[in-house]
C-alpha cells in the first residue's frame, strides 16, 4: 500500500467546507434580504381614511342574522344608494349566514351614507354593525433614537 506523507491534510482545528448541492446552493440574490418588501401605491389623500376598492366603496355589515335572505339586506341597504355588489357569505355545513356581509357601492357618499345611518340598526331583530371594508394604514411614525 502507497501512502504518500507528503500530501497536505487540513489542520484537525479547522472543518473543510462541504459542497452543497441543489436549490439554493448558488448565491443567485433572490433571498438577499428582501423578503417582505412590497412596493407601496401612493396615496390620493393625505388623511387616514377608507380606501377605494378598484371598482367601488366597500363596506362592510357585522351581526347579520343566520337567517337571513340577500334580498333583505339588499332591500335595507339599496335605499342609500345603487349597490354595485353584495357578498353574503353562506356556512357550507349548516346553508346559513356567516354573519357578515361586504356591500359595494359607487360613491364615497352613498357608502357613508349608509354607515351613518345603518350603524346600530336592527335586520330581523338583530344588530348590525356597519364600517368601512377596507381601510388606509395609519402614517409610520419613526422614532428617532
Amino acid at each position: 500500500m502507497d501512502v504518500d506523507y507528503d500530501e497536505e491534510l487540513p489542520d484537525e482545528g479547522v472543518k473543510a467546507s462541504r459542497r452543497i448541492k441543489g436549490r439554493g446552493a448558488e448565491d443567485d440574490g433572490r433571498y438577499a434580504g428582501k423578503s417582505g418588501m412590497f412596493e407601496k401605491m401612493p396615496y390620493d389623500e393625505d388623511d387616514d381614511g377608507p380606501a377605494r376598492s378598484i371598482e367601488g366603496w366597500v363596506i362592510i355589515v357585522s351581526g347579520v342574522h343566520e337567517e337571513a335572505q340577500e334580498d333583505d339586506v339588499f332591500e335595507a341597504f339599496a335605499e342609500f344608494g345603487d349597490i354595485k355588489n353584495l357578498h353574503l357569505n353562506l356556512d357550507r355545513r349548516t346553508g346559513f349566514v356567516k354573519g357578515y356581509a361586504l356591500i359595494e357601492y359607487e360613491t364615497r357618499q352613498e357608502a357613508e351614507a349608509a354607515i351613518k345611518n345603518m350603524d346600530g340598526q336592527a335586520l330581523l331583530d338583530q344588530k348590525m354593525t356597519v364600517h368601512w371594508a377596507f381601510a388606509k394604514p395609519a402614517r409610520e411614525r419613526r422614532r428617532r433614537r
